[in-house]
């Protein structure tokens, strides 16, 4: 399967019942309880696994795979990727996009200055930050309305009212 979103991360087992402990990477935690199934990845490559049981609490999002019934098994799924294909995803809304839709897309501004690709983007709890990427410089944008002007998620193209200086 090539075209996989990672979702979340094992991060080890919860409990001795095989229950898992999960890092999301979702806006909202409780997005993965909408997928029967998830694809976990292994060195064999995506494995796909029903979802028995979901849960969000006070210590975080956990879950129950059918076939993950004790510590042990739960304890061999630690550390790998939990992801669902790209098509059994929803279309982002009207004016939003998806961050694994702008990781790889190549930045330019008004003036045609290329920046580099988008390799990541952070947090700040102010607004999102693209890490844009041009062999060893790395260079942080905004995201902000009145700087990201436009996505092209089929040209893989970000145009931003950014320039140089502004590093």
């Amino acid at each position: 399967m090539d075209d996989v979103v990672v979702m979340a991360r094992v991060a080890g087992a919860f409990g001795i019942k095989g229950w898992l402990k999960l890092h999301t990477f979702t806006e909202s935690p409780d997005s993965l309880d909408a997928y029967a199934s998830w694809l976990l990845k292994s060195d064999k490559g995506w494995e796909e696994f029903e979802l028995e049981d979901f849960a969000v609490n006070v210590k975080g999002v956990v879950a129950k795979l059918k076939g993950c019934d004790d510590r042990t098994a739960a304890e061999n799924l630690a550390k790998r990727d939990i992801g669902i294909p790209r098509d059994a995803l929803e279309d982002a809304g009207e004016g939003e996009v998806f961050w694994f839709d702008l990781i790889g897309c190549d930045v330019v501004n008004t003036a045609g200055e290329k920046f580099g690709k988008i390799e990541t983007l952070l947090e700040t709890g102010a607004n999102d930050v693209l890490v844009v990427k041009l062999g060893t410089e790395e260079i942080l944008i905004p995201y902000l309305d009145d700087v990201v002007l436009k996505v092209d998620r089929e040209a893989k193209l970000v145009t931003v009212n950014w320039t140089q200086d502004f590093q």
